[in-house]
């Protein structure tokens, strides 16, 4: 069977790529080449930073973010009591 080409790329590299695209300096077949990304994954990722860039700043996005923080430390609890009666 033949490997998938699927590529994972970390959140800097994705926020490199899709912020060169939005400056609009080079062109996507430019930015694909350079990188070694398909233009349409940049196109994606570029909308994602354009779409999400507002709430960066957002009293939505810090309540989002306590909440997220109050998830993970009661699923660590849960963790926790669960390694704990594996003892």
């Amino acid at each position: 069977m033949a490997k998938s080409m699927q590529r994972n790329h970390d959140g800097a590299f994705k926020a490199r790529v899709a912020l060169e695209a939005v400056k609009g300096e080079k062109t996507m077949a430019r930015l694909s080449s350079e990188y070694g990304v398909h233009p349409n994954q940049i196109r994606r990722w570029r909308q994602r930073l354009l779409d999400e860039l507002p709430d960066v700043f957002s009293a939505r996005r810090q309540k989002q973010e306590n909440q997220g923080e109050e998830m993970t430390s009661a699923g660590a609890s849960v963790w926790d009591r669960k390694r704990l009666q594996n003892c």
